[in-house]
């Protein structure tokens, strides 16, 4: 399937299906393993958009993401508008600074994502099924 076809079935199924599963689960107060809720401002509307992913951290400070679809995705070009965010990790909204790394290599970011073979498996092979122009993330959270 060329890029741009599956680009658009993925985002059907994230905008229909998944994301308004993970959006239901953290308004329950579900966090699921290695997800966080990002917060941005629409950059034309100034609505307030929630946006589940797949996130990473080691020391509390730095969180790690993954965009997908890299620049195309809205909450991307939302926070290249305004860096400022907020993210739920847990039941807790932080604030923070996103910052898009065209130059990191997603590939080897996504394998830290998991703290053993199993996990990184399953990262890796999500990881594969639903990339098109994967882009590293970087959020540096606020204390």
């Amino acid at each position: 399937m060329d890029r741009p076809v599956k680009r658009r079935w993925e985002i059907l199924i994230g905008r229909y299906t998944a994301n308004p599963l993970m959006r239901g689960m953290f308004k329950l107060g579900i966090t699921p393993p290695g997800m966080a809720l990002v917060e941005t401002i629409g950059r034309r509307t100034g609505a307030v958009r929630h946006t589940p992913v797949m996130a990473y951290t080691t020391d509390g400070v730095t969180l790690w993401l993954i965009a997908q679809h890299g620049s195309h995705a809205g909450w991307v070009r939302n926070f290249q508008a305004d860096p400022h965010v907020r993210v739920r990790l847990g039941r807790h909204w932080r604030p923070g600074t996103a910052e898009l790394l065209p130059d990191d290599d997603v590939k080897a970011r996504i394998r830290t994502f998991a703290s053993n073979a199993v996990g990184r498996a399953v990262n890796a092979a999500t990881f594969r099924a639903l990339e098109s122009q994967p882009v590293t993330v970087r959020i540096q959270l606020e204390a």
